[in-house]
């Protein structure tokens, strides 16, 4: 190549022109590439965009001898090459003779065509200012050096592609930001119709899947000595997000979640591996609520409007997360007022009528029985009945009372366990002041807990820890009675409750977990998560 000043500069004039008139990255990177190599008179060129090592593109190209384009291009698509490996040691600042290319090398021993005369290249870094973007390469048939005239011409026309690359992102950036942010948009109307905090993880997910760019999605929420994931969506299977994270795992989750701060990690995700990943943490005034999270394996995939968009998300998932739980809040003191007024109800009136057709029988027995010896055995099943139910339905007044307990947990479960019969030995140094879902939660276990007793264990003694730990609050309940195995097979019930009472924890991030032997008595242990600092709030 011989130029003199004036079409040097008539080059990179038309090089200019061809980049400014389109915002579509691989059609103008294309279009400069075929204008670059007409105006110099060169044979062949190609562009790759790289990133962090091993990720490039192969975006453009013209005239590739048959050796490098056959299936598609593959030789160019796959592997290294010195060129790339220099761009990412960081050595590749200014335009080089490749003396030795890796790519024609194998082309030639491994036979793959006709290299047309090609054995070396030039390569120059597309770069603007700090950021670098690739690397563009031509050659010619014979040509095995570039003189330092050439190679000015093609760094400073490297230089243009550079610059119109970075403007290009930035186009597409701004455009995706604004796309993002419009389907947030759409998202958040739909977040404020979810009425339960089921439909809520179940909506965010699978709208976000719909809208954005994120194939790996997951909603955790703190639970027990973890984070719990409460849905996702993957287009991977099996999903590679776990379903629990414990809190001292190492990884981008666990780290937002106890850092409170959004992460972006590019290519090395503990998650899912190989992946850029964006987390983004929900918190609720001072209650960390748990952490949003999205993966990819395309590197170029994520980036920090991404994230952006994902704390925004977040943000309002804290506010929906809120509402709902006062929501819930606003309901379990409709269900508080209506227990009160249905116990009241039931004591004034069924209880009541009860205990007077238990009088009746009794001074009825006592009355007819001696002129009607007949009529002594059916009064006498009256009588049972009328008292069977007369404490039945005083068990069920108990039940039905509100948790409002004004003497507290402690001596609501006492005053339930001496009214069945019960002597109860607590083990509990002091009783926190729970939020109300979680007394509820405790209470309704341990109800049930000391009915099984009752009705089936045959003994008279129950142990009652309960303690705080750093998974939350633990309850356990222990007899010495006949164990479930023994009354499943006595009373023809698998269950014996124990489902209601392993949902009440489970739908609070719990846990339930019951041994039981037969002969050898029962222990259920339950565990709330619960963090006196981060809940003062809700007392």
């Amino acid at each position: 190549m011989s130029y003199e000043n004036d079409q040097e500069m008539n080059t990179l004039k038309i090089i200019a022109e061809t980049l400014n008139r389109s915002n579509d990255l691989e059609q103008m990177l294309q279009t400069v590439l075929e204008k670059l190599l007409k105006l110099t008179k060169l044979e062949t060129g190609w562009i790759f965009l790289v990133g962090d090592k091993p990720h490039y593109r192969f975006v453009a190209d013209v005239r590739l001898p048959p050796a490098l384009s056959w299936e598609e291009k593959k030789p160019m698509c796959a592997g290294s090459c010195s060129c790339l490996n220099r761009y990412w040691k960081g050595d590749l600042v200014d335009p080089i003779n490749i003396i030795e290319c890796k790519r024609l090398d194998d082309a030639v021993q491994y036979d793959w065509g006709d290299t047309k005369g090609i054995t070396h290249h030039a390569t120059v870094p597309l770069s603007a200012g700090e950021e670098r973007f690739g690397i563009l390469n031509v050659a010619s048939p014979g040509k095995e050096h570039f003189t330092r005239e050439e190679l000015t011409l093609l760094q400073s026309v490297a230089y243009q592609i550079g610059t119109a690359v970075k403007r290009t992102k930035l186009f597409h950036a701004q455009q995706k930001r604004a796309e993002s942010f419009a389907n947030l948009n759409e998202l958040t109307r739909l977040i404020w119709k979810a009425s339960t905090l089921t439909s809520l993880t179940d909506v965010v997910v699978q709208k976000s899947k719909e809208k954005f760019p994120w194939p790996n999605f997951g909603f955790y929420t703190k639970g027990g000595s973890g984070l719990q994931l409460r849905s996702s969506s993957s287009n991977l299977f099996p999903s590679p997000l776990p379903d629990h994270i414990p809190i001292e795992e190492v990884n981008e989750i666990t780290s937002c979640f106890q850092q409170q701060k959004p992460l972006l990690t590019k290519l090395h995700s503990h998650i899912v591996e190989g992946s850029s990943s964006i987390a983004a943490p929900i918190t609720m005034k001072d209650e960390h609520i748990g952490v949003l999270f999205a993966a990819t394996s395309d590197p170029e995939a994520l980036s920090e409007s991404d994230l952006e968009v994902l704390q925004a998300l977040a943000a309002h998932i804290s506010l929906a997360f809120e509402s709902i739980r006062l929501q819930e809040q606003r309901g379990e003191m409709l269900l508080y007022e209506e227990r009160k007024r249905l116990a009241r109800d039931l004591h004034d009136s069924v209880n009541q009528k009860l205990f007077s057709l238990s009088l009746l029988a009794r001074g009825a027995r006592e009355v007819i029985s001696k002129d009607f010896p007949s009529l002594t055995e059916p009064l006498e099943e009256m009588l049972s009945l009328s008292q069977g139910s007369l404490k039945e339905m005083r068990s069920l007044i108990w039940q039905l009372r509100p948790v409002g307990v004004e003497e507290g947990l402690v001596t609501a479960i006492h005053k339930y366990a001496e009214h069945l019969g019960l002597t109860v030995n607590f083990d509990v140094s002091e009783v926190p002041d729970f939020p109300r879902t979680i007394e509820e939660a405790l209470w309704r276990i341990a109800q049930e807990s000391l009915n099984n007793v009752s009705k089936h264990a045959s003994v008279q003694f129950v142990d009652i820890t309960l303690q705080e730990s750093e998974d939350g609050v633990t309850m356990i309940i222990r007899d010495t009675g006949k164990g479930f195995e023994r009354l499943a097979r006595e009373t023809g019930k698998r269950s014996l409750g124990l489902t209601s009472m392993r949902e009440r924890a489970e739908l609070i991030g719990g846990s339930l977990q019951v041994e039981s032997r037969s002969g050898e008595g029962t222990r259920i242990k339950v565990i709330l998560p619960w963090n006196k600092k981060e809940n003062v709030h809700e007392d």
